[in-house]
């Protein structure tokens, strides 16, 4: 995702489609939560199907999380979780007719749309009033309402970011740098971890940044730090939206960024990169700086770079200003999961209330921390987890969440819920607070059905065109010329069309 949480790939989820039905009663001591005690009656059977976590694992079958929910909720919960990604199998099995209660997909996609188009999302403002932390979080997301009507919870991270620019501090204290404040210092720093042999082998194998492969948001902090005012969407003279890269910061950005790959200074097979890739470029000692998501990363990268050398050090930065003196890193996301009431549900007030709880601070101290004397324990402010006991249910280690938090618990960025015995938790904090204040806002917060159709498609455009510029296959001008025109003629002119409209209605 991009989203922007990166985890560690550690554990893979083996089965295609894993059905987990689980005990109604909760394995460990622990007392009911406010909510439990207004619970009476048959639980109500609650049919989950969501995408799983690469991170966490999959979900033992006698999980006390997930016994806790029924407990608490007094449901009887059945988990039908595919890998992380798998949406083609959730569409398959909604295509069966044979519905979840609740489902989690991709937002916004294809899909969803059709499936609220053909009725089989239902609606949940009616069941608002009981929703309070849903309703709170929707206020901010009231662009996500079509006509009015909520079809569930999108899980966007709008307030906060963790993607900064990590560089190896041990190579700029031999080489005599600062952290880079600027794209002229970071140029220079790039040219120097290139070229003047950092780590004293010898040779000259090292390479100042690197990224994962090409898309809209690489090397985005480049084109933001000449001035691209938005994360999403320009406006031209006229005040119409306009494709970002026919504003004058992309033609910029470019020669910029095409200065940096002729002279060697970005590693050359980045465009091949996904992002375990890059990081283990990152730890090989053949990039100096790249772009990542912090905060949890924090910790984790800085070992595994010293599991490969010792003296290794991790810094990060923020991203370095242009001419004007603007910076800015990522854009303030419009993407991400959705969690909606089907119209399988055999009790949707119910069913609205498990998406409620899930979100609740009661949830998320559930699904982050656990059952309080049996996960962990509190002594104030300090929170100790108990790792043995995690590792019977399903949390992942060192600290992440629940599996089954993953596209129902926004990451929490906004809420401590790092471990007391994180090694370097006040770095965390601090590269969510660096890294909060370079967020990019957007134009047009709404995603278009046009966007959602033709999007794929000139994405690869934008990607082709990218690389034909960096590598010199194309000048700029006429590599941006090229785009816009094909860009327009292959689905981007009804983009525009849905953009202006919904830009003009905003203002």
């Amino acid at each position: 995702m991009n989203t922007q949480w990166n985890k560690t790939k550690t554990t893979t989820i083996a089965a295609a489609l894993m059905i987990v039905p689980v005990l109604s009663a909760c394995g460990g001591d622990s007392s009911s939560k406010e909510g439990a005690a207004a619970n009476t009656g048959a639980p109500a059977k609650i049919v989950f199907m969501t995408t799983g976590d690469v991170a966490s694992g999959s979900i033992k079958p006698d999980d006390r999380i997930v016994a806790e929910i029924n407990k608490r909720l007094n449901i009887d919960l059945t988990l039908k979780i595919v890998p992380e990604g798998s949406y083609d199998k959730i569409n398959v099995a909604m295509a069966t007719g044979d519905l979840p209660d609740v489902v989690t997909i991709n937002y916004p996609s294809n899909s969803l749309t059709q499936w609220i188009n053909d009725g089989m999302i239902v609606p949940i403002n009616d069941y608002l009033s009981s929703m309070p932390t849903v309703k709170q979080k929707l206020e901010s997301l009231s662009w996500t309402a079509i006509n009015g009507k909520y079809y569930g919870y999108p899980f966007i991270e709008r307030e906060r970011s963790n993607v900064l620019i990590p560089y190896r501090a041990d190579w700029l204290d031999t080489l005599g740098l600062k952290p880079p404040k600027t794209l002229d210092e970071f140029y220079a720093a790039l040219k120097a971890i290139a070229t003047q042999d950092p780590d004293k082998n010898g040779k000259n194998d090292t390479y100042g940044f690197t990224s994962v492969k090409p898309g809209p948001n690489a090397f985005e902090f480049v084109f933001y730090a000449y001035g691209m005012p938005y994360g999403d969407w320009a406006l031209d003279d006229k005040n119409n939206v306009i494709p970002k890269f026919e504003h004058p910061s992309f033609k910029q950005g470019m020669a910029y960024i095409k200065k940096l790959w002729d002279e060697k200074l970005i590693e050359p097979e980045y465009m091949l990169n996904d992002t375990q890739m890059k990081e283990q470029k990152f730890y090989q000692g053949k990039v100096g700086t790249m772009d990542a998501s912090m905060y949890r990363h924090v910790n984790r990268i800085e070992t595994s770079l010293q599991k490969v050398n010792p003296q290794g050090k991790l810094g990060y930065m923020a991203p370095p200003s242009g001419p004007d003196g603007k910076a800015g890193m990522v854009a303030i996301p419009k993407n991400g999961l959705f969690t909606a009431v089907t119209k399988g549900a055999k009790d949707p007030e119910k069913a609205a209330k498990f998406i409620e709880f899930m979100l609740s601070k009661e949830g998320r101290d559930l699904l982050e921390l656990g059952i309080e004397g049996v996960h962990y324990t509190k002594q104030g402010d300090k929170i100790t987890y108990n790792e043995a006991e995690r590792a019977k249910d399903s949390f992942a280690s060192g600290g992440w969440a629940h599996a089954l938090a993953w596209g129902s618990v926004a990451w929490p960025l906004t809420n401590n819920y790092l471990p007391q015995t994180e090694p370097q938790a006040d770095r965390a904090k601090e590269s969510v607070e660096i890294a909060s204040k370079y967020m990019v806002p957007n134009l047009v917060n709404v995603t278009t059905n046009a966007e959602t159709e033709f999007g794929g498609v000139v994405k690869e455009l934008y990607n082709q065109v990218f690389m034909n510029i960096l590598t010199g296959k194309t000048d700029i001008d006429a590599g941006i010329a090229e785009l816009s025109k094909k860009w327009r003629d292959q689905g981007g002119n009804k983009i525009l069309e849905e953009v202006n409209k919904a830009y003009k209605e905003k203002k």
